[in-house]
């Protein structure tokens, strides 16, 4: 499969202000010299524990944070040093799925509101008709009801705020989905559910997924290849079989080892 998403020698460098006048003299180094690949239609997943930069390197490509240095390329044509206004049509292409299924949602708009923004923004020729009827279908696909388009994401549980936060990546239909920590705050058995949905949605739509996680037992169900990072860079790559049968870094076994010795749950329903 041709090459989606790749990523050379990628640095992120925040400063830290000291003294008087705010001088910068030393930088975190959340991301530091990374390199990856991902190909069209695979799902590869970003492991590591809080702080080991993987969430950075999700926000670099879609260009929530800029990159210090190094190149980001989205079908070979570089996207890491675009402005703004050029980027705005990858913008489309190139989605993201947040941790928090309640703080990503606006809770002063309804769901027709949340899903059909970007609606409005990339599709500014739609009809309302046409809309609705677009906002209606996304819904049923997420599993969710479509007389639930007029309610407040507080209304909604966990796992439903995160189907509606599904739908509005969904709506302006990408090629590309960075799903960062997307089923950490969920419980157990409604992470099961979204992971089953994601995948669902990957094979209907044919889509590439960044899956960002720190728990490597959530990544196994879902991940073609895998990526395990650690204080800003990555310390071991191999296939989802090859890291679970045979891992090489030691940071990956502590992973691996830290994942409880339990049966896995496989659910289905709403959650």
């Amino acid at each position: 499969m041709p090459t989606l998403i790749e990523a050379s020698d990628l640095k992120v460098y925040f400063p830290i202000q000291e003294g008087l006048f705010r001088k910068s003299k030393q930088f975190v180094k959340a991301v530091d010299g990374v390199s990856f690949s991902i190909e069209q239609g695979s799902t590869v997943g970003l492991v590591g524990e809080s702080g080991s930069g993987k969430s950075t390197i999700g926000k670099a490509i879609v260009r929530l944070v800029d990159p210090t240095a190094g190149i980001i390329k989205f079908r070979g044509e570089l996207i890491s040093d675009l402005n703004n206004q050029v980027f705005f049509p990858y913008r489309k292409k190139i989605q993201m799925i947040f941790q928090d299924p309640f703080n990503c949602l606006n809770p002063r708009m309804t769901v027709a509101s949340i899903i059909g923004e970007p609606l409005d923004i990339h599709f500014p020729k739609l009809s309302r008709a046409e809309k609705d009827d677009k906002i209606s279908g996304l819904l049923t696909k997420v599993g969710l009801e479509v007389d639930h388009k007029n309610r407040y994401p507080h209304q909604f549980s966990g796992g439903q705020r995160q189907r509606i936060g599904i739908a509005r990546a969904l709506s302006v239909e990408p090629e590309f989905i960075i799903c960062d920590e997307a089923v950490s705050a969920l419980d157990v058995s409604v992470q099961a559910q979204i992971i089953n949905l994601l995948q669902d949605m990957q094979d209907e739509f044919k889509l590439t997924y960044l899956f960002i996680a720190h728990d490597l037992a959530v990544v196994e169900h879902i991940s073609d290849f895998v990526l395990v990072m650690n204080e800003g860079k990555i310390v071991e790559k191999a296939t989802a079989e090859a890291i679970y049968a045979k891992p090489q870094d030691p940071y990956t076994k502590k992973l691996l080892d830290a994942i409880p010795k339990m049966p896995t749950i496989a659910a289905t329903g709403t959650g």
